[in-house]
């Protein structure tokens, strides 16, 4: 079981079908938990990663065109659409994170996969953050730096990547 959803993850990337290699995956999370490969981690590293790149893409490319005074013409029409891409954005991310939280921090783990799905939880929340406002702001970057500030006192070697990565993304 666990072997074909794999495939069928990969097959559903080489498609450009982000949302079916998550669920393909989230199944493989289901049955093995953080005892996932690197090869394993890094596939899911991309299904999740490709889910939400081309809604923070778009959030991007809407708030220059806002700020861009030639288009004041138009109004509002930019920021209803960037709304409900924020909105899709939010989803995805909040999925990716429930995704972890339940079927793999909720069982046991420790080491490196820890680290590496505690700072995958991090980085989400960071991109949840980059279109929060108000409260939900505050909230979220909040837990971002809670799952940094966990991942970060996980014992790694010096040069370990999940190491380099939690610091890069930390700054």
């Amino acid at each position: 079981m666990v072997e074909e959803k794999i495939f069928l993850a990969r097959v559903a990337e080489q498609a450009e079908r982000f949302e079916d290699m998550v669920e393909f995956l989230a199944e493989v999370l289901e049955a093995k938990g953080a005892d996932v490969t690197s090869d394993e981690r890094n596939l899911l590293s991309v299904a999740f990663k490709n889910l939400i790149s081309s809604k923070r893409t778009a959030c991007r490319t809407i708030a220059a065109i806002e700020q861009n005074p030639k288009y004041s013409k138009f109004g509002d029409a930019p920021q209803l659409d960037k709304a409900t891409i924020e909105t899709g954005l939010q989803a995805d991310c909040q999925r990716v994170i429930d995704i972890i939280n339940n079927k793999v921090l909720a069982k046991a783990c420790d080491g490196e996969a820890k680290a590496f799905f505690v700072k995958m939880v991090g980085d989400y929340y960071r991109y949840i953050a980059e279109n929060a406002k108000g409260d939900n702001l505050e909230q979220v970057k909040n837990a971002a730096l809670k799952a940094y500030d966990q991942a970060n006192e996980i014992t790694l070697q010096p040069c370990n990547p999940i190491r380099l990565g939690l610091a890069l993304n930390f700054s």
